[in-house]
């Protein structure tokens, strides 16, 4: 016989799973026994939430599905935020939970939570699991609906009478997924296709605005052979960041509230886009009736929920974004000469370039700029949420997909530290650099036990400004720089981290950055940089709340 907790670490090895991100507790000490000698690898987090973060991480660096693991009630409840995370970041993930035994759920049991009526709003789906013999079932049903389609977390709540009840040996652990009325579309309409290839065809100012779902469906040759055969320009999202190199030719880096000036232009002027794996978002899109005004939109996605909720495309297309892009490819075989739209963007471009003072301070824009040019634009950057993430995805140039991973749509402050973490796990033989602001990487300071005992290779990067630096910009601009509640205590970053035992520096002018950014990339462990940059720094160009996208405030020389 077996146990329930058997049948579960038994299925996910047979799902390909390898490394889980946990904290133990008294419901899941049964799965926590059949871990103790099993060959999944367990990373000992310190809080739950970095949990999912980490599982989260190590899902976008890998492409792979993501694995977290809480006991009941407060454990469970501590996933939400990552689990939410993952699921505006269309993330696969399993989330695995503990639950009181069956009998008592309702009861109001000791460490009881409805985590699957708790997460409903922000799984794709999720499971209680009410008799040991569906659990095979529920991990490959559980697995496929993650990673298929738009993916996303599921989470799987086990009850521990589950985990210690018995089923027989010859149970079958390896059934096919089988959800009725479950079938993501991935073909796109041949109708609709050739469509959009007509518009692309009569277009004088096309554009591509692509978005983490096309890293997500691994199609970023597809976009960067359709934009070089066609020489149509690419602005991408925060979450498309890498889906084409940052220093192509045809690349104008992000669009939206902080994205470059030219690429806000050239949205502004196009009179096509080609929306591929994106939602539209109030970020991106500044006020929505101004957005794109002489554009004609065709927009690919894979979830038909997304198309028409924030603008009405004039050809729709639901469909996996490499197999659209392939087939759209396939139709648009000539080659266009660069033309004047080209040489308008061109001219934008020099014209309108990222900028900050060059006054000889300790700028944060400057540690990104070296970072990047010192790992020649690779390694995986993870980044923490508000200024320190706005000026990574400005200043990084990211070469390849699911090098840069970062909280988009729920905007999580903690992230980045743990993910960094399970990024590290993903890709071993990589420099995992995380960028964070002082604020931020208090969130989840106590990871620096899980690097330390495992030894992991982060490279922690703090852009130190004493402020909870986004708000504060805000509070400069909109609230007569009334600083309310937004000033931070100095804190000795590299005496906390010495504490674990973590070797770091504290950097207080640019004649420093590179020093410090070489030492940090020679060592073999963790280590942890504290750079202590100019404190009322801004992140420009900036869209104001409720203006049109090309309405920028900031982007010259100030």
């Amino acid at each position: 016989m077996k146990t329930g907790a058997k049948v579960l670490i038994e299925g996910l090895h047979r799902q390909g799973v390898t490394t889980i991100f946990g904290y133990p507790g008294g419901s899941v000490l049964p799965i926590y026994d059949e871990l103790y000698d099993s060959p999944l690898r367990h990373i000992l987090m310190r809080h739950e939430q970095a949990a999912a973060h980490a599982a989260d991480g190590y899902a976008r660096a890998s492409g792979k599905t993501g694995v977290c693991l809480a006991t009941s009630g407060p454990g469970a409840c501590n996933l939400v935020t990552g689990i939410a995370t993952a699921y505006m970041d269309s993330v696969p993930l399993i989330a695995l939970t503990g639950q009181v035994p069956t009998n008592l759920l309702g009861n109001d049991a000791f460490q009881e939570s409805d985590i699957t009526g708790i997460t409903m709003p922000v799984t794709k789906h999720n499971y209680l699991v009410k008799r040991v013999t569906d659990i095979p079932q529920v991990l490959a049903d559980a697995f496929y609906i993650a990673s298929t389609g738009r993916p996303g977390p599921v989470l799987i709540d086990l009850p521990k009478d589950m985990m210690t009840g018995t089923v027989p040996d010859e149970i079958i652990i390896t059934p096919r997924p089988a959800i009725r009325g479950y079938q993501p579309t991935r073909q796109g309409h041949p109708r609709q296709i050739e469509k959009a290839a007509d518009l692309i065809r009569e277009a004088e100012r096309p554009l591509i605005y692509a978005g983490g779902g096309v890293i997500a469906a691994g199609a970023s040759a597809e976009l960067l052979a359709l934009a070089e055969e066609l020489m149509i320009p690419v602005t991408t999202t925060l979450m498309g960041l890498g889906a084409i190199p940052g220093d192509h030719l045809l690349n104008l880096g992000m669009l939206g509230m902080h994205g470059t000036e030219y690429a806000n232009f050239a949205v502004t002027e196009s009179d096509l886009l080609v929306a591929v794996g994106v939602r539209f978002d109030d970020r991106v899109t500044g006020k929505l009736s101004t957005f794109a005004p002489q554009a004609r939109v065709i927009h690919i996605d894979v979830d038909p929920a997304e198309i028409g909720k924030n603008r009405q495309p004039e050809v729709p297309i639901v469909g996996d974004a490499k197999c659209v892009l392939g087939e759209l490819l396939a139709r648009l075989q000539k080659k266009q000469q660069p033309s004047a739209w080209l040489a308008q963007v061109s001219a934008w471009k020099r014209d309108h370039p990222l900028r900050y003072r060059d006054d000889g301070l300790l700028h944060p824009q400057y540690v990104i700029q070296r970072l990047s040019a010192l790992l020649d634009g690779g390694g995986v950057i993870t980044s923490e949420v508000g200024q320190n993430q706005m000026w990574a995805a400005q200043y990084y140039c990211f070469k390849e997909p699911r090098q840069w991973i970062t909280s988009g749509g729920l905007g999580t402050m903690g992230y980045g530290f743990p993910a960094a973490i399970g990024a590290q796990y993903a890709r071993p033989g990589e420099q995992v650099f995380v960028i964070a602001g002082d604020g931020s990487f208090q969130m989840n300071i106590q990871e620096l036990g899980t690097v330390a005992q495992y030894d992991i290779p982060v490279k922690m990067v703090i852009l130190n400004n004493l402020y909870l630096g986004m708000v504060r910009q805000w509070q400069e601009l909109f609230y007569d720089r009334r600083y309310s509640f937004t000033e931070l205590p100095a804190v000795d970053f590299v005496k906390i981290a010495a504490a674990y035992g973590i070797d770091g520096m504290q950097v207080t002018g640019a004649s420093g950055v590179d020093e410090a950014l070489k030492a940090a990339i020679a060592t073999d462990g963790p280590f942890l940089l504290d750079f202590r940059v100019e404190r009322e720094e801004n992140v420009f160009p900036m869209v104001p709340a409720g203006a049109a996208i090309n309405e920028m405030i900031g982007g010259r020389e100030r």
